[in-house]
Protein backbone atom coordinates (compact mmCIF):
# COMPACT_ATOMS: atom_id res chain seq x y z
CA UNK A 1 0.00 0.00 0.00
CA UNK A 2 1.14 3.22 -1.33
CA UNK A 3 1.72 6.56 1.10
CA UNK A 4 -1.02 8.22 -1.27
CA UNK A 5 -3.65 5.11 -0.91
CA UNK A 6 -2.65 5.68 3.04
CA UNK A 7 -3.73 9.11 3.34
CA UNK A 8 -7.22 8.08 1.50
CA UNK A 9 -7.73 5.60 3.81
CA UNK A 10 -6.60 7.85 6.82
CA UNK A 11 -8.91 10.91 5.75
CA UNK A 12 -12.13 8.17 5.05
CA UNK A 13 -11.80 7.33 8.64
CA UNK A 14 -12.01 10.34 9.91
CA UNK A 15 -14.81 11.50 8.16
CA UNK A 16 -16.75 8.77 9.07
CA UNK A 17 -15.24 8.59 12.83
CA UNK A 18 -16.58 12.22 13.00
CA UNK A 19 -19.97 11.60 11.15
CA UNK A 20 -20.88 8.59 13.57
CA UNK A 21 -20.02 11.25 16.84
CA UNK A 22 -21.89 13.44 15.06
CA UNK A 23 -24.71 11.53 14.26
CA UNK A 24 -24.82 9.24 17.47
CA UNK A 25 -24.43 13.00 19.60
CA UNK A 26 -27.26 14.42 18.13
CA UNK A 27 -29.48 11.18 18.23
CA UNK A 28 -28.54 11.09 21.71
CA UNK A 29 -29.41 14.74 22.28
CA UNK A 30 -32.60 14.61 20.94
CA UNK A 31 -33.62 11.74 22.72
CA UNK A 32 -32.31 13.49 26.42
CA UNK A 33 -34.29 16.85 25.03
CA UNK A 34 -37.25 15.00 24.41
CA UNK A 35 -37.23 13.19 27.77
CA UNK A 36 -36.28 16.49 29.86
CA UNK A 37 -39.30 18.92 27.90
CA UNK A 38 -42.14 15.98 28.87
CA UNK A 39 -40.30 16.05 32.41
CA UNK A 40 -40.72 20.37 32.34
CA UNK A 41 -44.10 19.52 31.18
CA UNK A 42 -45.24 17.16 33.57
CA UNK A 43 -43.90 19.95 36.26
CA UNK A 44 -45.64 22.50 35.10
CA UNK A 45 -49.37 20.13 34.86
CA UNK A 46 -47.98 19.44 38.70
CA UNK A 47 -47.75 23.32 39.23
CA UNK A 48 -51.25 23.32 37.75
CA UNK A 49 -52.76 20.74 39.97
CA UNK A 50 -50.52 22.75 42.80
CA UNK A 51 -52.34 26.16 42.57
CA UNK A 52 -56.04 24.35 41.87
CA UNK A 53 -55.36 22.46 45.36
CA UNK A 54 -54.74 25.84 46.89
CA UNK A 55 -57.57 27.47 45.46
CA UNK A 56 -60.08 24.63 46.75
CA UNK A 57 -61.35 25.90 50.35
CA UNK A 58 -62.37 22.50 51.18
CA UNK A 59 -59.56 22.15 51.76
CA UNK A 60 -57.94 21.63 55.42
CA UNK A 61 -55.01 24.04 56.00
CA UNK A 62 -52.37 21.01 57.26
CA UNK A 63 -52.65 19.72 53.51
CA UNK A 64 -51.47 22.84 51.81
CA UNK A 65 -47.51 22.01 52.70
CA UNK A 66 -47.21 19.88 50.09
CA UNK A 67 -48.87 22.39 47.58
CA UNK A 68 -46.92 25.27 48.52
CA UNK A 69 -43.64 22.48 48.33
CA UNK A 70 -44.58 22.01 44.74
CA UNK A 71 -44.70 25.39 44.02
CA UNK A 72 -41.55 26.16 45.53
CA UNK A 73 -39.80 23.48 43.85
CA UNK A 74 -39.94 25.51 40.04
CA UNK A 75 -36.27 27.52 39.96
CA UNK A 76 -35.62 26.64 36.19
CA UNK A 77 -39.15 27.25 34.48
CA UNK A 78 -40.14 30.57 33.33
CA UNK A 79 -43.88 30.30 34.02
CA UNK A 80 -47.02 32.64 33.75
CA UNK A 81 -50.55 32.21 35.51
CA UNK A 82 -53.01 34.43 33.99
CA UNK A 83 -56.85 34.54 34.05
CA UNK A 84 -59.06 33.98 31.55
CA UNK A 85 -58.50 37.15 29.60
CA UNK A 86 -54.39 37.08 30.06
CA UNK A 87 -54.29 39.47 33.32
CA UNK A 88 -50.94 37.98 34.94
CA UNK A 89 -51.78 37.05 38.59
CA UNK A 90 -48.17 35.37 39.22
CA UNK A 91 -45.61 34.33 37.72
CA UNK A 92 -41.66 32.26 37.90
CA UNK A 93 -38.37 32.65 36.76
CA UNK A 94 -39.18 35.87 34.57
CA UNK A 95 -38.40 39.22 34.68
CA UNK A 96 -40.61 40.57 37.27
CA UNK A 97 -39.27 44.43 36.30
CA UNK A 98 -40.91 43.99 32.80
CA UNK A 99 -43.98 42.65 33.80
CA UNK A 100 -45.71 46.33 33.55
CA UNK A 101 -45.12 46.78 30.20
CA UNK A 102 -47.82 45.44 28.27
CA UNK A 103 -45.98 44.91 25.01
CA UNK A 104 -43.45 42.85 26.89
CA UNK A 105 -46.00 40.79 28.43
CA UNK A 106 -48.14 40.39 24.92
CA UNK A 107 -44.77 39.03 22.99
CA UNK A 108 -43.60 37.01 26.12
CA UNK A 109 -47.04 35.21 26.37
CA UNK A 110 -47.56 34.83 23.05
CA UNK A 111 -43.67 33.37 22.60
CA UNK A 112 -44.96 30.76 25.67
CA UNK A 113 -47.42 29.85 23.55
CA UNK A 114 -45.56 29.66 20.28
CA UNK A 115 -43.57 26.77 22.68
CA UNK A 116 -46.34 25.19 24.14
CA UNK A 117 -49.83 24.72 24.33
CA UNK A 118 -51.01 26.46 27.82
CA UNK A 119 -52.38 24.57 30.56
CA UNK A 120 -55.94 25.49 31.70
CA UNK A 121 -56.81 25.37 35.43
CA UNK A 122 -60.28 25.43 35.81
CA UNK A 123 -61.66 25.83 38.93
CA UNK A 124 -65.38 25.39 38.11
CA UNK A 125 -67.18 25.47 34.44
CA UNK A 126 -67.15 29.35 34.23
CA UNK A 127 -63.71 30.16 36.55
CA UNK A 128 -60.50 29.35 34.85
CA UNK A 129 -56.92 30.69 34.33
CA UNK A 130 -54.76 29.82 31.87
CA UNK A 131 -50.70 28.57 32.57
CA UNK A 132 -48.24 29.50 30.16
CA UNK A 133 -44.21 28.33 29.78
CA UNK A 134 -41.73 28.26 28.18
CA UNK A 135 -38.76 25.89 27.95
CA UNK A 136 -35.93 26.47 30.61
CA UNK A 137 -32.56 27.51 29.70
CA UNK A 138 -30.96 24.46 30.45
CA UNK A 139 -33.40 23.12 28.03
CA UNK A 140 -32.10 25.46 25.63
CA UNK A 141 -28.74 25.02 25.55
CA UNK A 142 -29.43 21.29 26.34
CA UNK A 143 -31.31 21.71 22.09
CA UNK A 144 -28.55 23.51 20.72
CA UNK A 145 -25.38 21.84 22.02
CA UNK A 146 -25.75 18.87 19.50
CA UNK A 147 -24.65 21.74 16.68
CA UNK A 148 -22.34 23.13 18.84
CA UNK A 149 -20.72 20.03 18.92
CA UNK A 150 -21.19 19.44 15.16
CA UNK A 151 -19.15 22.50 14.51
CA UNK A 152 -16.53 21.76 16.89
CA UNK A 153 -16.17 18.42 14.52
CA UNK A 154 -16.33 19.94 11.63
CA UNK A 155 -13.68 22.55 12.57
CA UNK A 156 -11.64 19.25 13.60
CA UNK A 157 -12.30 17.64 10.31
CA UNK A 158 -11.02 21.13 8.41
CA UNK A 159 -7.95 21.51 10.37
CA UNK A 160 -7.40 17.56 9.94
CA UNK A 161 -7.89 18.19 5.83
CA UNK A 162 -5.33 21.42 6.19
CA UNK A 163 -2.64 19.39 7.78
CA UNK A 164 -3.22 16.34 5.42
CA UNK A 165 -2.60 18.65 2.95
CA UNK A 166 0.44 20.71 4.12
CA UNK A 167 1.83 17.37 4.35
CA UNK A 168 0.92 16.26 0.40
CA UNK A 169 2.17 20.08 -0.29
CA UNK A 170 5.41 19.27 1.50
CA UNK A 171 5.69 15.78 -0.03
CA UNK A 172 4.90 17.60 -3.39
CA UNK A 173 7.30 19.87 -3.42
CA UNK A 174 10.12 17.58 -2.15
CA UNK A 175 9.64 15.19 -5.23
CA UNK A 176 9.96 19.01 -7.22
CA UNK A 177 12.78 20.17 -5.55
CA UNK A 178 14.37 16.44 -5.47
CA UNK A 179 13.79 16.35 -9.11
CA UNK A 180 15.02 19.71 -10.22
CA UNK A 181 18.61 19.43 -8.24
CA UNK A 182 19.10 16.04 -9.98
CA UNK A 183 18.67 17.14 -13.29
CA UNK A 184 20.79 19.94 -12.94
CA UNK A 185 23.25 17.13 -11.36
CA UNK A 186 22.45 15.11 -14.20
CA UNK A 187 23.23 17.80 -16.64
CA UNK A 188 26.57 18.99 -15.22
CA UNK A 189 28.98 16.35 -15.95
CA UNK A 190 28.11 16.02 -19.76
CA UNK A 191 28.34 19.71 -20.09
CA UNK A 192 31.45 20.45 -18.60
CA UNK A 193 32.71 17.54 -21.28
CA UNK A 194 31.08 19.35 -23.84
CA UNK A 195 32.97 22.46 -22.90
CA UNK A 196 36.22 20.78 -23.21
CA UNK A 197 35.34 19.24 -26.24
CA UNK A 198 34.62 22.48 -27.66
CA UNK A 199 38.26 24.03 -26.61
CA UNK A 200 39.90 20.27 -27.88
CA UNK A 201 38.36 21.38 -31.46
CA UNK A 202 39.53 24.82 -31.48
CA UNK A 203 42.65 24.24 -30.78
CA UNK A 204 42.57 21.51 -34.05
CA UNK A 205 41.26 24.42 -36.24
CA UNK A 206 37.71 23.15 -36.69
CA UNK A 207 35.30 26.06 -38.36
CA UNK A 208 34.68 28.78 -35.74
CA UNK A 209 30.68 28.99 -36.99
CA UNK A 210 30.53 25.28 -36.36
CA UNK A 211 32.20 25.89 -32.88
CA UNK A 212 29.31 29.37 -32.56
CA UNK A 213 26.73 26.83 -32.99
CA UNK A 214 27.77 24.31 -30.67
CA UNK A 215 28.60 27.09 -28.28
CA UNK A 216 25.29 28.50 -28.30
CA UNK A 217 23.54 25.16 -27.96
CA UNK A 218 25.79 24.65 -24.54
CA UNK A 219 24.90 28.15 -23.12
CA UNK A 220 21.58 26.94 -23.72
CA UNK A 221 22.12 23.62 -21.36
CA UNK A 222 24.00 25.97 -18.47
CA UNK A 223 20.94 28.33 -18.39
CA UNK A 224 18.54 24.74 -18.21
CA UNK A 225 20.87 23.71 -15.73
CA UNK A 226 20.85 26.95 -13.88
CA UNK A 227 17.31 27.15 -13.75
CA UNK A 228 16.83 23.54 -12.06
CA UNK A 229 19.21 24.28 -9.62
CA UNK A 230 17.40 26.80 -8.23
CA UNK A 231 14.85 25.15 -7.56
CA UNK A 232 13.87 24.74 -3.90
CA UNK A 233 16.52 27.74 -2.70
CA UNK A 234 15.56 31.36 -2.79
CA UNK A 235 16.92 33.07 -5.59
CA UNK A 236 18.71 36.22 -5.54
CA UNK A 237 16.13 38.71 -7.53
CA UNK A 238 18.19 42.18 -9.23
CA UNK A 239 16.61 44.79 -10.38
CA UNK A 240 16.09 43.78 -13.85
CA UNK A 241 14.60 45.88 -17.54
CA UNK A 242 11.52 43.95 -17.84
CA UNK A 243 11.05 44.75 -21.66
CA UNK A 244 15.08 43.51 -22.39
CA UNK A 245 13.98 40.15 -20.65
CA UNK A 246 10.92 39.80 -22.65
CA UNK A 247 12.94 40.53 -25.69
CA UNK A 248 15.24 38.10 -25.23
CA UNK A 249 12.70 35.46 -24.44
CA UNK A 250 10.84 36.71 -27.66
CA UNK A 251 13.58 36.24 -29.57
CA UNK A 252 14.81 32.60 -28.35
CA UNK A 253 11.30 31.43 -28.79
CA UNK A 254 11.11 32.81 -32.46
CA UNK A 255 13.52 31.17 -33.52
CA UNK A 256 12.03 27.96 -32.60
CA UNK A 257 8.60 28.40 -33.50
CA UNK A 258 6.59 28.16 -36.93
CA UNK A 259 7.27 31.16 -39.73
CA UNK A 260 3.51 31.93 -38.82
CA UNK A 261 3.47 32.56 -35.43
CA UNK A 262 3.88 36.31 -35.20
CA UNK A 263 4.75 38.57 -32.22
CA UNK A 264 4.39 41.67 -30.87
CA UNK A 265 5.09 43.81 -28.15
CA UNK A 266 4.29 47.09 -26.78
CA UNK A 267 4.36 49.11 -23.28
CA UNK A 268 2.76 51.84 -21.93
CA UNK A 269 3.39 54.69 -21.04
CA UNK A 270 5.62 54.46 -24.02
CA UNK A 271 8.07 52.11 -25.85
CA UNK A 272 11.34 54.02 -24.81
CA UNK A 273 10.58 54.17 -21.09
CA UNK A 274 12.60 51.90 -18.82
CA UNK A 275 10.61 49.33 -17.20
CA UNK A 276 12.91 47.46 -13.90
CA UNK A 277 11.05 45.44 -11.39
CA UNK A 278 13.11 42.64 -9.14
CA UNK A 279 13.77 39.28 -11.02
CA UNK A 280 15.77 36.57 -10.94
CA UNK A 281 16.14 36.72 -15.07
CA UNK A 282 16.57 32.66 -14.95
CA UNK A 283 13.88 31.52 -13.63
CA UNK A 284 11.68 34.68 -15.58
CA UNK A 285 12.92 33.96 -18.51
CA UNK A 286 11.37 30.16 -18.08
CA UNK A 287 8.03 31.44 -16.70
CA UNK A 288 7.92 33.40 -20.45
CA UNK A 289 9.03 30.17 -22.38
CA UNK A 290 6.53 28.13 -20.89
CA UNK A 291 3.66 30.78 -21.54
CA UNK A 292 4.53 31.17 -25.02
CA UNK A 293 5.01 27.35 -25.46
CA UNK A 294 1.34 26.96 -24.66
CA UNK A 295 0.26 29.79 -26.56
CA UNK A 296 2.03 28.64 -29.44
CA UNK A 297 0.61 24.82 -29.04
CA UNK A 298 -3.21 26.35 -28.13
CA UNK A 299 -2.80 28.33 -32.07
CA UNK A 300 -1.17 25.00 -33.15
CA UNK A 301 1.76 27.31 -34.52
CA UNK A 302 0.31 29.67 -36.45
CA UNK A 303 -1.43 33.25 -35.34
CA UNK A 304 -0.59 36.55 -32.72
CA UNK A 305 1.09 36.69 -29.84
CA UNK A 306 0.96 39.86 -28.74
CA UNK A 307 2.72 41.06 -25.12
CA UNK A 308 1.79 44.59 -23.36
CA UNK A 309 3.72 45.51 -20.52
CA UNK A 310 2.11 48.05 -18.77
CA UNK A 311 4.24 50.35 -16.06
CA UNK A 312 2.78 51.25 -12.39
CA UNK A 313 3.70 52.66 -9.60
CA UNK A 314 3.95 49.39 -7.35
CA UNK A 315 2.82 46.93 -9.90
CA UNK A 316 4.09 45.71 -13.54
CA UNK A 317 1.83 44.35 -15.47
CA UNK A 318 2.39 42.16 -18.55
CA UNK A 319 -0.29 40.61 -20.51
CA UNK A 320 0.69 37.87 -22.78
CA UNK A 321 -2.37 37.48 -25.43
CA UNK A 322 -2.45 34.81 -28.35
CA UNK A 323 -5.04 33.86 -30.97
CA UNK A 324 -5.78 30.42 -29.93
CA UNK A 325 -8.45 28.10 -28.93
CA UNK A 326 -9.40 29.73 -25.71
CA UNK A 327 -9.36 28.19 -22.22
CA UNK A 328 -12.89 26.95 -20.63
CA UNK A 329 -13.65 29.32 -17.77
CA UNK A 330 -13.66 26.31 -15.62
CA UNK A 331 -10.03 25.48 -15.91
CA UNK A 332 -9.25 29.31 -15.18
CA UNK A 333 -7.39 27.73 -12.20
CA UNK A 334 -7.27 24.13 -13.23
CA UNK A 335 -4.18 24.95 -15.94
CA UNK A 336 -1.68 26.37 -12.96
CA UNK A 337 -2.18 22.75 -11.33
CA UNK A 338 0.53 20.09 -11.33
CA UNK A 339 -0.20 17.16 -13.45
CA UNK A 340 -2.95 19.12 -16.01
CA UNK A 341 -2.01 18.75 -19.58
CA UNK A 342 -4.68 19.11 -22.51
CA UNK A 343 -1.92 17.62 -24.66
CA UNK A 344 -1.43 14.04 -25.63
CA UNK A 345 2.43 14.11 -24.53
CA UNK A 346 3.80 15.66 -21.46
CA UNK A 347 3.34 16.05 -17.55
CA UNK A 348 1.76 19.50 -17.21
CA UNK A 349 4.21 21.42 -14.94
CA UNK A 350 4.60 24.14 -17.06
CA UNK A 351 2.33 26.28 -15.92
CA UNK A 352 2.68 24.91 -12.47
CA UNK A 353 6.06 25.64 -12.50
CA UNK A 354 5.41 28.74 -13.85
CA UNK A 355 3.24 30.15 -10.94
CA UNK A 356 5.37 28.64 -8.08
CA UNK A 357 8.11 31.19 -9.53
CA UNK A 358 6.13 34.11 -10.09
CA UNK A 359 4.04 33.81 -6.94
CA UNK A 360 6.22 32.07 -4.40
CA UNK A 361 9.76 33.30 -5.82
CA UNK A 362 9.02 36.39 -6.90
CA UNK A 363 6.32 37.68 -5.00
CA UNK A 364 3.42 38.34 -7.75
CA UNK A 365 0.83 36.61 -9.05
CA UNK A 366 0.22 34.90 -12.98
CA UNK A 367 -3.38 34.04 -13.46
CA UNK A 368 -5.93 33.49 -17.60
CA UNK A 369 -6.93 37.36 -17.05
CA UNK A 370 -9.36 36.57 -19.64
CA UNK A 371 -10.16 33.70 -22.62
CA UNK A 372 -12.75 33.24 -25.35
CA UNK A 373 -13.21 30.11 -26.83
CA UNK A 374 -12.16 29.57 -30.46
CA UNK A 375 -10.44 33.61 -30.46
CA UNK A 376 -7.66 33.45 -27.63
CA UNK A 377 -6.43 33.44 -24.18
CA UNK A 378 -4.44 36.65 -22.41
CA UNK A 379 -2.15 35.44 -19.60
CA UNK A 380 -1.52 38.18 -16.76
CA UNK A 381 1.39 38.09 -15.05
CA UNK A 382 2.10 40.72 -11.99
CA UNK A 383 5.40 41.81 -10.41
CA UNK A 384 5.63 43.91 -7.49
CA UNK A 385 7.98 46.72 -7.91
CA UNK A 386 8.32 47.02 -4.17
CA UNK A 387 9.51 43.46 -3.34
CA UNK A 388 11.06 43.17 -0.16
CA UNK A 389 12.67 39.58 -0.92
CA UNK A 390 14.85 41.67 -3.74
Amino acid sequence: MNIYTRKQRWKLLLLTTALLIGLVSLWYTNNLVSKLAEQERVKVELWAQAIRHLSDISVQAGDLTFALDVLQSNSTIPVLLTDSNHVIKTSVNVDTSRLSDPVFVKELISEMQAQHEPIIVRYDPSNFDYIFYKDSILLNQLRYYPYFQLAVISLFLFVSYLAFSTSRKAEQNQVWVGMAKETAHQLGTPLSSLLAWVEFLKLKGEKPEHLAEMEKDISRLQTITERFSKIGSAPVLVRENVKSIIEHSVNYIRTRASSHVEFSMESIPNHHHIINAPLNAHLFEWVLENVFKNAIDAMQGEGNINILITDQQQFVYIDITDTGCGIPKSKFKTIFKPGYTSKERGWGLGLSLSKRIIEEYHGGHIFVKSSELNKGTTIRIVLDKQNRNA
